[in-house]
């Protein structure tokens, strides 16, 4: 699955896409308030004899189709979003990587924002279903990631279900629930975690709730009924990759190549 070309906004997105995974670049946009800020991206993009020019910001708008581009705009080729092989849910496993799953999520800055804080608890791996209701990386996406994409591997199944009793060999598997479960998530001794997080509006499908291990309810003051999805995703997240249990598993250190950095500037 993937579209023809992504356009990432804003100063930070911008670079880390350069430093994770420059052979992806086809253009550069930004305004004269920026330029002084690119020089070393405008070198590189020259070097490799690539397009990029000073626009104004009312053409920024046109190519980033957003008010917010931050006035800098960075035209690349998308990643290919594709279902994870056994092999590599068995090596994730092996490895205590945590992943993240999330069934339905259907607001594009909702999966942005979750995608940042997986990115910032080390977890490297988002796995969504093939289904109309949920949210695929988009430029709103990246710009409310701040970066976070280039640090994590979207990732994407036909049945949700029937991947997640597959990956129960491999992985405790951990439900949001808007209701009815433990005030913290039971995690195993013997298998890292897979937490789940449900739509914005539903929560997790019935079945989907079924397939999993256990389930997880945050508690509240009762004043109001939920927190937003995202931030019960980053509160989630902080207690599945903190090894709070003896012989419990932590995200695994990336060690990934910069192809930015390792190659010389003009």
């Amino acid at each position: 699955m993937r579209t023809k070309e992504l356009v990432i906004c804003g100063s930070k997105a911008v670079r880390t896409r350069f430093e994770t995974n420059s052979n992806s670049v086809k253009r550069l946009f930004f305004n004269r308030e920026t330029a002084p800020q690119l020089g070393d991206l405008c070198r590189w993009m020259a070097q490799e004899r690539l397009i990029y020019r000073c626009v104004e910001s009312e053409e920024l708008e046109l190519i980033s189709g957003s008010i917010h581009h931050g006035g800098v705009v960075v035209v690349v080729e998308p990643p290919e979003i594709r279902a994870p092989e056994h092999d590599e849910l068995r090596r994730w496993s092996s490895q205590g990587e945590t992943l993240l799953l999330l069934d339905r999520i259907s607001n594009v800055h909702n999966l942005g924002a979750i995608i940042r804080s997986a990115a910032f608890f080390g977890v490297s791996k988002v796995i969504v279903p093939d289904h109309p209701q949920a949210a695929f990386p988009t430029e709103a996406s990246y710009r409310v990631a701040e970066g976070g994409l280039d640090h994590v591997g979207v990732y994407c199944v036909e049945h949700f279900p029937s991947f997640i009793m597959a990956l129960r060999t491999f992985y405790w598997v951990v439900g949001a629930a808007t209701r009815g479960g433990t005030p913290t998530p039971a995690m195993s001794r013997s298998k890292p975690t897979a937490l789940v997080m449900g739509n914005e509006e539903q929560g997790l499908a019935p079945e989907v709730s079924q397939a999993c291990n256990s389930l997880v309810t945050l508690q509240g003051s009762g004043k109001v009924e939920s927190l937003n999805v995202s931030a019960t995703a980053a509160i989630l997240l902080w207690e599945c990759t903190q090894s709070r249990v003896p012989g419990g598993f932590r995200p695994a250190d990336s060690t990934e190549v910069n192809p930015f950095r390792s190659r010389r500037l003009p």
